[in-house]
């Protein structure tokens, strides 16, 4: 396999159309406006941080036995499992206690963008 990471992260981005097509027509006449924006926050999130998971798997093609893209890939991953697919649940089951998952799905994200910054980082710090 070439790489999960561009297989998660294609995978990510086809189900974020589907879900954002979904939602538009689907879900539009079924949802209150303030749920439909929590479910349009999911997809917006799940499509750029797709295009993230992407990029990370780039970097990670180029540099394949880096921990820190390693880990920056599954945290990605497990940040769109958690941010987008909580607030999908939440707006369509209207589950409020799912809204307690969403922000550890934001520390996902963060801690993923901060390991690709160190990724980034690392070469201008040995050169230091």
């Amino acid at each position: 396999m070439r790489s999960v990471f561009l297989l998660l992260a294609a995978c990510c981005a086809l189900t974020g159309v589907g879900l954002g097509a979904f939602g538009a027509h689907g879900l539009k006449a079924v949802l209150t406006p303030a749920m439909l924006e929590v479910y349009k926050t999911g997809v917006a999130y799940q499509m750029w941080h797709a295009l993230g998971l992407g990029l990370i798997a780039v970097f990670h093609q180029q540099a394949p036995d880096d921990k820190l893209l390693h880990r920056a890939g599954w945290l990605m991953f497990a940040g769109i499992l958690l941010f987008s697919g909580s607030l999908y649940l939440l707006a369509v089951l209207n589950l409020k206690w799912l809204g307690m998952i969403t922000p550890l799905g934001g520390v996902a994200f963060l801690a993923a963008w901060l390991l690709v910054a160190l990724f980034a980082a690392r070469p201008a710090i040995r050169s230091a």
